[in-house]
């Protein structure tokens, strides 16, 4: 019998995640995974769990579960929200052990929106072209937890945990996003003043693609409003015809026909994917040619 993690609570949003399912476009498939790979990444890596490994994305904490079956080894990455074990709190961005029977609790994060809890083996359940993913655009994967839920835990580890921490990223005051132009900002009267405005998360928001609520950007000209649809990618600022951008995220659709004024730099997207609604978000024209420094 292989160990378990019983839910008691699912918090508001939880969901299994991996690197999510890439190269499925031509069918009309996103590619989903992780909203911040990064934290998703080193969550597995603190465990020992090998590459693409199932594990829990947690929106705002909340989530509450019971080990069962075996100890278990766990780390929280992401935003850092207070983690408790048998009432005890423990850190986040370190390895601990679940003892079988044991209650393991997540709070509320203090910043940051979304947390990852990877489990040493894995969270093993059926892929779904590939991936254990929950898409919410085309609604495929594992659905978002529930109470009563049972998940599995797998086998798939490739070491020995080798830190008992890492040490966590560094905490901004404000989000700043480094973003290339175009293809599209030539449809676009003021494409400079999407850096010289902060927007502020719209409440409509989630892991499809944040909306910014703020001055609108105005095309140049009627037709701008609708281009010929075109792929879309991870970090793409469309701006619709409110003229309010949106930042594409892990649950993109394949495509789209609204003017892409700029791109956020890849390592910047996991950044965006923990703003919160209603905190502020600025841009940085970035040159890839100059890669350490942003243009003015």
């Amino acid at each position: 019998m292989k160990p378990t993690l019983e839910v008691l609570r699912p918090g508001p949003y939880t969901l299994i995640q991996d690197r999510g399912r890439p190269g499925l476009a031509e069918i009309g498939v996103g590619p989903s995974g992780a909203a911040d790979r990064a934290a998703y990444e080193l969550a597995n890596r603190l465990v020992g769990n090998a590459g693409g490994v199932a594990a829990l994305e947690l929106t705002l904490g909340g989530l509450e579960v019971t080990a069962t079956g075996s100890d278990l080894w766990v780390a929280l990455t992401g935003a850092a929200a207070p983690m408790y074990i048998d009432g005890r709190l423990v850190g986040a961005y370190s390895v601990e052990l679940v003892r079988d029977g044991a209650r393991l609790a997540v709070g509320v994060p203090q910043r940051g929106l979304r947390s990852y809890l990877a489990v040493r083996g894995g969270i093993d359940v059926p892929a779904v072209l590939g991936s254990r993913s929950f898409d919410s655009m085309a609604q495929i994967g594992p659905p978002p937890l529930r109470d009563g839920d049972t998940l599995v835990i797998g086998s798939e580890v490739a070491d020995d945990p080798v830190v008992d921490q890492a040490p966590p990223p560094p905490v901004h005051e404000e989000t700043v996003l480094r973003v290339v132009r175009g293809p599209r900002d030539s449809h676009i009267v003021d494409a400079d003043r999407l850096v010289g405005t902060t927007w502020t998360v719209s409440q409509q928001s989630d892991r499809i693609g944040i909306r910014l609520e703020g001055p609108p950007l105005s095309p140049a000209d009627h037709s701008a409003a609708h281009l010929p649809s075109e792929g879309a990618w991870r970090g793409a600022v469309q701006v619709p015809p409110s003229g309010q951008p949106t930042i594409l995220l892990a649950d993109r659709p394949v495509t789209g026909g609204y003017p892409v004024v700029a791109v956020i730099v890849d390592a910047d997207t996991d950044r965006a994917a923990q703003v919160r609604p209603g905190e502020s978000v600025r841009f940085v024209w970035w040159d890839p040619s100059a890669p350490n420094r942003p243009t003015r």
